[in-house]
């Protein structure tokens, strides 16, 4: 009644929205200047007004119950975005949003000078504006209050490029979905009629997108996902191209026709010693992929992958089988780009343990 405000209870957490039929904002004109709009909450007068009982804010007693009205212009989706990294540590915790061990555990600093936080952060430049520095301003109060242990909550971040695809547009400036343009002589044809192709930003607005279920329909998960770590640097924008697929699925296929027989379905893998030619392509793969993957160069990496399996590929065929010792290695640094085809192999290899979690 003084409009003051007055934090809910634990007793009433958490608060529930209410159904809503309608979540329009109220028009208003635009010259009016002194009407507040009205939030779609506001619709629900039954829900806004709501009895309860309060402490006193200087003796902290109980006051006698009143009539509170809810504040309805609430703070917008960033209040969950801006601290999901700490939920996702402890996300069925019912009486605090995480354990405070538990998010020293993977949040705390690591030695003196470390400021803790997630150890790295993978989102475009667009974030540094918006979620990246609401984000940052949020942990902070949390750290000054003593909640969390980590000063800061990303540690090291990277900003990944662009997919980028054609797109097109008629004779009105209106993009068309890509995916029913028809290429004639150089030229080409949305429902017959001419459109102008240019190159930009995959995504909605240009209508130029390829959802990742048509490429696993097609190619399957694993060879979609090597295609576009294969595409480039990932700090650099690249340019999408199907008919580039293809290439990272015969590489794939290749790995598994040397492991594999085509027409048995059984292991061409022997134990015998693996000869010297081969060990040293294998030890330089191995060391150029660690360095590789730790610096998130995953396009050189696949790179050094396809050259050991191109040596791999003379070796079975002038021998007929793969040495175990480099079938064991290809398959674990295949597993975080092709965590199918790997986990697979190494189950036909005989290990009984899950690829994920082996020694490297």
């Amino acid at each position: 009644e003084d409009d003051m405000p007055v934090a809910v209870p634990d007793s009433l957490l958490p608060v529930t929205l209410p159904e809503l039929a309608d979540f329009k904002p109220q028009a208003l004109d635009p010259n009016d200047e002194v009407t507040d709009p009205m939030p779609p909450l506001a619709r629900r007068a039954d829900w806004v007004q709501v009895e309860m009982a309060v402490d006193d804010p200087i003796t902290g007693k109980k006051k006698s119950r009143a009539t509170m009205r809810r504040e309805i212009n609430v703070m917008p989706q960033w209040a969950g975005s801006c601290w999901y990294e700490l939920r996702y540590l402890d996300p069925t915790n019912s009486t605090a949003f995480v354990d405070a061990e538990v998010e020293r555990y993977w949040m705390g600093p690591q030695h003196d000078g470390h400021t803790g936080g997630v150890d790295l952060y993978v989102g475009g430049v667009e974030h540094a504006v918006l979620h990246l520095l609401y984000s940052r301003f949020w942990h902070k109060v949390l750290f000054d209050l003593g909640h969390v242990s980590s000063s800061e909550p990303f540690h090291r971040l990277f900003n990944q490029g662009y997919i980028q695809a054609y797109a097109y547009r008629d004779e009105r400036g209106q993009t068309v979905p890509a995916t029913d343009v028809q290429e004639r002589d150089g030229k080409f044809f949305y429902e017959g009629e001419e459109v102008a192709r240019e190159y930009g930003k995959m995504g909605k607005s240009l209508k130029n997108i390829v959802t990742p279920d048509e490429m696993y329909d097609e190619f399957g998960a694993d060879t979609f996902r090597l295609y576009e770590m294969s595409m480039g640097p990932l700090d650099a924008s690249r340019p999408w191209n199907t008919r580039d697929v293809v290439g990272m699925q015969r590489f794939l296929q290749r790995v598994w026709r040397n492991l594999v027989d085509e027409d048995s379905g059984s292991l061409t893998v022997s134990d015998g010693a693996c000869p010297e030619p081969l060990l040293r392509s294998l030890h330089i793969a191995i060391d150029g992929v660690r360095r590789d993957m730790d610096g998130m160069r995953f396009n050189t990496a696949i790179a050094k992958l396809i050259e050991l399996n191109n040596a791999l590929t003379k070796h079975v065929e002038a021998n007929g089988t793969t040495p175990r010792v480099v079938a064991e290695a290809l398959a674990q640094m295949l597993s975080p780009l092709c965590p199918h085809l790997a986990s697979e192999l190494w189950q036909r290899l005989g290990r009984a343990d899950e690829i994920t979690y082996a020694a490297f």
